[in-house]
């Protein structure tokens, strides 16, 4: 497998980074991803991400979690195994509650688990890219694919980099 050209610049400062995305996405440059220490307010916006829908996801896990758990006690209680709690029907929905609840907070986290584990990459087996070992601690990073982009010689991105205030530019194969 060919490994990939990234071309790695390493800021010191979250306003600097952001003002360095602006400016490689409007010369036409394309970042394969920036990576932060901590969250970056607007950040994602400079990126041009998108809303994301993993709400929309946790909504239907959630819906999903509720609904079995509605489904296995009107089973349990009203068909299987009969039971008069409390002098209430066999299958009284205030009793269900609880458990539904819980059901709903359990199928919703473990898919929302599942969920970021496939839409991140996130795999026991794989390997993870690391630019910069640094990017954990007290730096920025920016990668961009150079495969990505042929039509920009490397020497004018390095000097967009400088520009933008980059405190570090190197290159890396992944």
């Amino acid at each position: 497998m060919e490994k990939s050209r990234y071309l790695v610049g390493i800021f010191d400062d979250e306003d600097i980074l952001i003002h360095a995305v602006k400016n490689m996405r409007g010369a036409g440059v394309r970042i394969h991803e920036c990576y932060t220490p901590y969250p970056v307010h607007g950040l994602g916006s400079a990126l041009g991400y998108r809303r994301s829908r993993l709400p929309i996801a946790a909504f239907i896990f959630g819906v999903t979690g509720l609904s079995l758990a509605l489904l296995m006690q009107f089973y349990m209680l009203g068909i299987d195994w009969p039971m008069i709690v409390g002098g209430k029907n066999y299958a009284s929905l205030p009793i269900f509650i609880p458990v539904g609840f819980e059901l709903t907070v359990l199928i919703s986290a473990l898919g929302m688990v599942g969920v970021f584990m496939v839409i991140s990459d996130l795999r026991p087996y794989g390997k993870a890219k690391v630019f910069d070992l640094r990017a954990t601690d007290d730096k920025m990073v920016m990668a961009i694919d150079l495969s990505r982009n042929k039509r920009i010689d490397i020497r004018r991105i390095e000097d967009m980099l400088t520009t933008s205030g980059a405190s570090e530019i190197h290159e890396r194969s992944l």
